[in-house]
């Protein structure tokens, strides 16, 4: 059976979008050819759909790695850059949980158990273990 008639699966629906911005981005789409494709590829049932939609856009845009895949597909805390994005998320967490916390203790006058550190505590554990590793391997490098 051909590759093109493969059922296409989120992921490679995730890699086409990618691939979709970065076009917009370099200005070799209009917003509106962008609208029309990005729609195509959450449309799209199979690999034929989508390879029609970035035939026309360079070949190293329509080829993403492995890794672009999982980027896109999951997101990625690999670079400086990605811990600092995660890194701003956890405080503004941190901050909205800790506002809920105080104004329902004010608000009720009864300070029970901090349960915000339950929320912010283990993610923010994980986060400092990711840039000491991190940090570690790009000065290794």
């Amino acid at each position: 059976m051909p590759e093109t008639t493969l059922r296409a699966a989120d992921t490679d629906r995730a890699i086409v979008a990618e691939v979709l911005g970065t076009a917009l981005r370099e200005g070799r789409l209009t917003v509106e050819e962008y609208d029309e494709r990005l729609a195509a590829t959450y449309a799209a049932r199979t690999h034929a759909d989508l390879a029609v939609l970035t035939t026309d856009l360079p070949t190293a845009a329509q080829e993403p790695t492995t890794e672009d895949a999982g980027r896109a597909a999951y997101g990625s805390c690999g670079g400086d850059g990605d811990l600092r994005g995660a890194w701003r998320a956890w405080i503004i967490v941190a901050m909205i949980v800790s506002a809920v916390y105080l104004a329902s203790s004010l608000g009720t006058g009864d300070w029970h158990y901090p349960w915000p550190v339950w929320v912010v505590g283990p993610w923010g554990a994980v986060l400092l273990a990711r840039t000491v590793t991190t940090r570690g391997s790009l000065t290794r490098r």
